[in-house]
């Protein structure tokens, strides 16, 4: 019986926790503007949506391969709204790839820069699995 209350009182604590915060992980890895505006828009509306709801929701946008351009100041065409994004939502952040910058600065032949709001990850693909078994909600706009 002791072991069927501590088992349940465990059950109930991950359920309770789980709808604590909404936590959500956006994939980007295409350097079309239309698809990365689409990866922002989806951001904006899920943040809206729970904040109508008085929920909390964390966000995280992870680039990897092309769609690292989004994060790199000069070739971003959406650089301007990843700005205000980060200005007006404390809980949606953008994660770079570090194979790709790696690649990319490699082929350039000097480091990258990426826009201020870019944190490192050691692999995007890793991380989105990694988020996933840490129970986000993993979306492919």
């Amino acid at each position: 019986m002791r072991l069927l209350i501590i088992t349940l009182a465990l059950l109930f604590s991950v359920a309770a926790n789980a709808v604590d915060v909404h936590r959500i992980v956006l994939h980007l890895d295409e350097a079309d503007p239309a698809r990365q505006n689409l990866v922002l828009n989806n951001a904006s509306n899920i943040n809206k949506h729970y904040q109508d709801k008085g929920e909390e929701v964390e966000i995280e946008i992870v680039t990897y391969g092309p769609g690292l351009t989004m994060l790199i100041p000069g070739k971003s065409k959406v650089a301007d709204r990843v700005t205000s994004i980060s200005q007006n939502f404390d809980n949606v952040s953008f994660r770079a790839c570090a194979n790709t910058h790696r690649k990319m600065s490699k082929k350039a032949g000097k480091e990258i820069a990426l826009m201020p709001q870019a944190e490192m990850v050691p692999s995007g693909v890793v991380h989105l699995v990694e988020r996933q078994e840490q129970g986000w909600s993993y979306i492919r706009p």
